[in-house]
């Protein structure tokens, strides 16, 4: 953690901020060890040259942060009758003049607030330095995805004994999100999805009280969040034996996502990835069918940097963790979609989640 604040400390200097101030829950937790949900009340992390890190809480969260936070040299709290930026500004030494903050996460009225009591005379932007830190995974990180990964795999084996022609989409969605914390997890990493049939061919389609029939697709994307990091897996099942067409999709889909994973390793654009999974779809002739990107990376959020399609040509680099998760979806058909986690390594790619990708067929 005192890596992490002293890689962000280094960059105020080469940028030659007089301070910065972090308020994305996700990014305290980063940076110090202690997870948030403050809801409306202002959490902060604030780094001023030459002063030790402060850590800025809601009185009613100083207890567990003092407990959790690493590399903290100062706590400072406000009460709900508080002004928190008056706090802050307290804090501060005077003459700020660049300040840096996280602008794709400060509301408009927060900035507002932030500036009239700080009153700098620039603000910049830091957002950079914090995903170009999170792309590579720590082993410490490595050790809680694979525990989220291990998670959610379990939690889908449990679920699929539930899977009966007759039972609906969202009663499985239940069953899964309730074998998520039994075994332990912190809860689903984002909403369920379990879609049937047709309803498969919707790559982010809301499961609901349509009931699963045999000689049908149902397709599983889940993911569970544990010790703060995320897991995402999806597979796509046959109830009974479905038509020849389903069958071929799913054969396609699969090698896309065995190319592209054959196709990870250092040094290479995240683009050449996705275009080795969407060759073999084009080839096969359902290119107009892989309507969404290879992949996206995975840490402390289900989404990170970077977005793994035609356009990022961004260089894998060692460390980093991303989703292989080609699909095809064909209207009033079906549709499949393969997702993977996998770890970019020095000379290749491990591949995190481990679940059978070859045709099953349940219920």
């Amino acid at each position: 953690m005192n890596d992490r604040i002293a890689k962000l400390q280094a960059y105020m200097e080469s940028h030659e901020l007089d301070a910065v101030l972090i308020t994305l829950p996700k990014h305290v937790f980063y940076l110090t060890g202690f997870a948030s949900d403050p809801h409306e009340r202002f959490l902060g992390l604030l780094l001023a040259r030459g002063e030790e890190p402060t850590l800025v809480v809601p009185a009613l969260d100083e207890e567990p942060a003092r407990g959790a936070a690493k590399g903290i040299g100062a706590f400072a709290t406000h009460t709900d009758t508080d002004d928190p930026y008056a706090v802050l500004k307290g804090l501060l030494p005077g003459g700020i003049r660049r300040f840096g903050l996280e602008k794709t996460h400060l509301t408009v009225n927060r900035f507002e607030q932030l500036n009239e009591a700080i009153g700098a005379s620039e603000y910049v932007d830091v957002d950079e330095p914090l995903r170009e830190m999170r792309v590579v995974k720590s082993e410490d990180e490595i050790v809680r995805l694979k525990r989220a990964v291990s998670l959610v795999e379990e939690v889908l084996r449990r679920g699929l004994e539930k899977v009966t022609p007759g039972v609906t989409e969202i009663e499985i969605v239940a069953e899964l999100e309730y074998q998520m914390k039994k075994l332990g997890s912190e809860g689903p990493s984002f909403s369920t999805l379990v879609l049937a049939g047709e309803k498969s061919a919707m790559p982010h389609g809301t499961p609901g009280l349509r009931k699963i029939q045999s000689g049908e697709l149902l397709l599983i994307d889940m993911g569970v969040f544990a010790d703060g990091y995320a897991s995402d897996i999806t597979r796509t099942f046959a109830v009974g034996d479905v038509d020849d067409e389903l069958k071929r999709i799913y054969d396609t889909v699969l090698q896309a996502n065995l190319r592209a994973i054959e196709a990870t390793r250092p040094g290479v654009t995240y683009a050449s990835i996705d275009k080795a999974a969407r060759d073999v779809i084009e080839a096969a002739g359902y290119g107009p069918q892989f309507v969404h990107r290879l992949g996206h990376g995975l840490g402390i959020d289900i989404h990170e940097f970077p977005s793994i399609h035609a356009g990022t040509a961004d260089l894998l680099v060692a460390g980093a963790v991303f989703t292989v998760e080609p699909g095809i979806y064909v209207t009033g058909l079906g549709g499949v979609r393969i997702e993977d986690d996998v770890r970019v390594t020095d000379s290749g790619v491990e591949v995190l989640t481990s679940f059978p990708k070859e045709l099953t067929v349940i219920g």
